[in-house]
């Protein structure tokens, strides 16, 4: 009988690793087919056999959380920008670098897709942002490659991290690709001093499904890790309208009944919250405040029960800020960083519906309708039931414009338009 089950378990692994080889053969052979760019999804075979040093750096995410990790690069000075030495020298590091920024915006939130059973369809959405940003093409004009991509996405670097390298590989492009998720696990053990209790990993429903943190976590720490996944969190700082409950009591009810089950299975003492979905920076007081809030809570008895779970005072780790380290040894090893340079100027884009796409499903508000968002299949790396428009300002909902304005004030600067 184990024997049976053995066998049957071995079928199953290869039928999916053979799905996941199939979607990343359509995107390089679909890339390949496009050798000057001139289709949807594929880039200039010519722009990467020349010096990359001098483009920009490629980031993309679901939708605008990766703005964190943004400010977080545009923000990090660890390093003597002259000689590459430890320690801060008052300048940004990437002070010389330019970005392009992409968020997929109509097809959010990532985190859902694993759900509904349609990883292999995440994983070609991931390898079609990276070709945008390898390529020239948006749908109101021209852009400039890039030589880096952050995957500013946790869930979209669970499943599709390994599947960009391989495709660039498999092109010959010399571009350096990191991802937040490695950089995290990371920073967890490089910054975590004395704490050595559990460790809380909030993110979305995907990226947990994908079980990605907790192994690169137990990899470099070996410290028992718990997740708590929320489904509505991400599209709530968003600004999605569907979303009716107010952020703070999502984050207050969400953290209860993860402390509740942590309590059912008598979990060790949490002192470290891994802030594991890009979004989550914008909230981090609110994620504190709703831990410290259950903490204290008393039950019908006067007892606090979850007192004993966590700790006084709880480390946050952003896997923002080693994205940004981590970068920052890729393109200093490579010898790909620029000098800093007043010319430098961002680039923001956004996908939206595509209403001239045959079959396409919108809804009333002109957005896909979830049955025909999460009910693609993969095998159209060329699709353009979205297309990419520049993101300004404006197009915010106004709750992300003040989250970003008031938190990510280098990133709101870049976002103006240009004087």
């Amino acid at each position: 009988m184990r024997s049976c089950l053995r066998l049957i378990w071995c079928v199953v692994l290869a039928v999916v690793a053979s799905a996941q080889e199939e979607v990343v053969a359509s995107a390089v052979a679909h890339a390949r087919a496009h050798p000057q760019g001139d289709a949807p999804a594929s880039f200039v075979v010519a722009d990467y056999r020349r010096d990359l040093r001098d483009l920009p750096i490629g980031v993309f995410d679901s939708g605008v959380g990766g703005l964190t990790v943004l400010e977080a690069i545009k923000a990090h000075d660890r390093h003597h920008n002259l000689t590459g030495a430890e320690g801060a020298d008052g300048v940004p590091d990437f002070a010389g670098e330019s970005f392009v920024y992409f968020g997929d915006q109509a097809n959010m939130p990532y985190g859902n897709y694993s759900a509904v059973g349609r990883t292999d369809f995440l994983r070609e959405l991931v390898l079609r942002d990276a070709l945008f940003l390898l390529g020239r093409r948006h749908a109101r004009g021209a852009k400039p490659p890039v030589k880096a991509i952050v995957i500013a996405c946790n869930t979209a670097t669970a499943y599709g991290l390994e599947d960009i390298r391989s495709a660039v590989k498999a092109w010959g492009v010399p571009v350096i690709v990191v991802g937040v998720v490695e950089a995290g696990a990371q920073g967890l053990a490089e910054t975590a001093e004395g704490a050595q209790g559990g460790v809380a990993v909030l993110a979305t429903v995907g990226t947990c499904a994908s079980n990605a943190y907790p192994k690169a976590i137990v990899k470099v720490s070996g410290r028992p890790v718990r997740q708590l996944g929320s489904a509505t969190l991400a599209a709530a700082i968003e600004g999605d309208p569907s979303v009716k409950t107010p952020i703070r009591d999502i984050i207050r009810a969400e953290v209860g009944a993860f402390l509740r089950s942590a309590s059912a299975d008598q979990a060790v003492t949490i002192d470290t919250l891994m802030l594991g979905c890009t979004h989550y920076p914008l909230v981090a007081d609110e994620i504190s405040e709703a831990f410290a809030y259950w903490r204290d809570q008393p039950d019908a008895d006067g007892r606090k029960p979850y007192a004993r779970l966590v700790a006084p005072k709880l480390k946050q780790v952003d896997p923002a800020a080693w994205t940004a380290e981590a970068l920052w040894r890729s393109l200093h090893g490579a010898k790909m960083r620029v000098e800093p340079k007043s010319t430098a100027r961002d680039l923001f884009f956004v996908s939206v519906p595509n209403p001239a796409w045959p079959g396409v499903g919108l809804a009333a508000d002109g957005s896909l309708t979830y049955e025909y968002k999460y009910g693609r299949q993969p095998g159209q790396v060329g699709r353009e039931d979205t297309i990419n428009v520049p993101l300004t300002a404006d197009m915010l909902p106004a709750p992300t414009a003040r989250l970003v304005r008031e938190k990510l004030p280098l990133t709101w600067k870049s976002l103006q338009p240009a004087r």
